[in-house]
């Protein structure tokens, strides 16, 4: 019997609570529709359906009874002397049917039973796998455009830029290279700015594929990336990880193997097979009845090998699930570390870089037009504040994709100050 799984991963509750209605490819897109999205059409999710009814098959043909036979003989026809043609014939009309050993339809049955169960559980793994994917793609997105915005707004800069700076040059108070200069800024955010909208292109299928569509259906990506002032120790997080349903899948598979165990034990044990029929004597019209029993003998054939097979296959199953747990815990490890760097990161930046970076870059501004700082040092502020920018927002990504990570590992929301618009 498989236990509910405990996720509840982002807003999944309202995430599954309808079927999504066609989308505009200019409506807005939140997180949770996202996750609704995905869950409906991605293909995998289809298929992990698929392997479970496939499970569900061989369960009930685990379950069904050896069919019984019928035979029809005639002896003792076109023969010689008095078994010429068939005055002598012996007809036999026979009914057979297979016994099995008690306990092999037992074990195959529960065989047939644990299979289910993984592949429910796959599907479950596959379940937060895809959320996590979806989320993870969504705030890349977020990013994505976060990251052009900010280069719309030092172009802007620098196109504010350009009257004063010729009027600086028709004054004679700088030099006609400036303006090239200033140009080539120009041109080279702008560059930037193209590789961003092309990322920017690219997680937008990425998500469109994750939830089952050739090309984006959507418009922009609503959501407000926030950050969380307090985090919970590793161990906390840890803890959670035995609900990961590709660790709790294993308990299937161990009783799998139990299974083939037994059935690979009972196997040289012989099956009875019963025979009844009726004869008819044609020489002296007489009928009998005729009961047979049969049983192999496992002389040669003690399946000694099978046995060894599904011994090591259940001890293998003790040393797969410690290495999938070392696996998903180094992953787990991993991420927590990446998504308090990420955390620390930007309240680092916060604290004083994105600030002073802005500060320094009005001074410089107003101070440019007073003919106090070169167009160099102009430029080099600007590039400073937008990278301090730019710094802010990767991190920021990292932080929420690590979340994204962190909850599918464990199906459990983290809560860590996710907050939507546009639902």
């Amino acid at each position: 019997m498989v236990a509910r799984l405990p996720i509840a991963l982002f807003c999944l509750a309202a995430a599954t609570a309808f079927p999504v209605p066609g989308q505009a490819s200019d409506a807005p897109l939140s997180l949770t529709r996202a996750l609704q999205r995905a869950l409906a059409a991605n293909p995998r999710l289809t298929a992990a359906e698929r392997d479970i009814g496939i499970a569900s098959g061989r369960r009930i043909q685990a379950g069904a009874l050896p069919n019984p036979d019928a035979s029809f003989e005639v002896d003792n026809v076109a023969g010689s002397g008095t078994y010429r043609g068939t005055r002598s014939a012996e007809t036999t009309l026979q009914l057979g049917q297979l016994v099995e050993l008690p306990g092999k339809r037992a074990a195959r049955m529960a065989i047939g039973d644990a299979e289910i169960d993984s592949a429910r559980w796959q599907r479950e793994a596959l379940r937060l796998e895809i959320l996590s994917e979806t989320a993870t793609a969504f705030f890349n997105i977020l990013g994505a455009q976060r990251r052009v915005q900010i280069f719309n707004t030092q172009i802007a800069a620098l196109d504010r830029l350009t009257p004063l700076l010729q009027r600086r040059v028709d004054a004679g108070a700088a030099s006609i290279a400036e303006t090239a200069r200033s140009q080539v800024a120009v041109d080279l955010v702008k560059a930037e700015r193209e590789r961003a909208r092309t990322a920017l292109a690219i997680h937008r299928r990425e998500l469109a594929s994750l939830m089952g569509r050739d090309a984006p259906d959507f418009g922009q990506a609503l959501g407000d990336l926030v950050l969380n002032s307090s985090l919970p120790p590793f161990r906390t997080i840890l803890a959670t990880l035995s609900n990961n349903p590709q660790l709790i899948r294993w308990t299937a598979v161990r009783a799998q193997r139990d299974a083939e165990l037994i059935a690979a034990r009972l196997k040289p044990y012989p099956d009875v097979r019963l025979t009844a029929g009726w004869r008819h004597y044609r020489d002296t019209n007489d009928n009998a009845v005729r009961l047979g029993v049969s049983i192999p003998l496992p002389v040669f054939d003690q399946n000694r090998g099978g046995v060894i097979e599904a011994h090591e296959a259940r001890a293998k199953v003790d040393a797969e699930q410690m290495a999938a747990r070392a696996a998903l815990t180094l992953t787990l490890g991993r991420t927590y570390e990446t998504m308090v760097g990420s955390a620390n990161e930007v309240k680092l930046l916060r604290g004083s870089a994105i600030e002073n970076s802005r500060r320094a870059l009005e001074a410089i501004e107003s101070g440019y037009a007073q003919g106090r700082f070169t167009l160099l040092e102009l430029l080099d502020a600007q590039a400073t504040a937008t990278q301090a920018s730019l710094r802010e927002m990767e991190a920021l990504i990292n932080y929420h994709t690590s979340i994204a990570v962190l909850e599918g590992l464990t199906g459990v929301p983290l809560g860590l100050g996710r907050r939507e618009r546009g639902r």
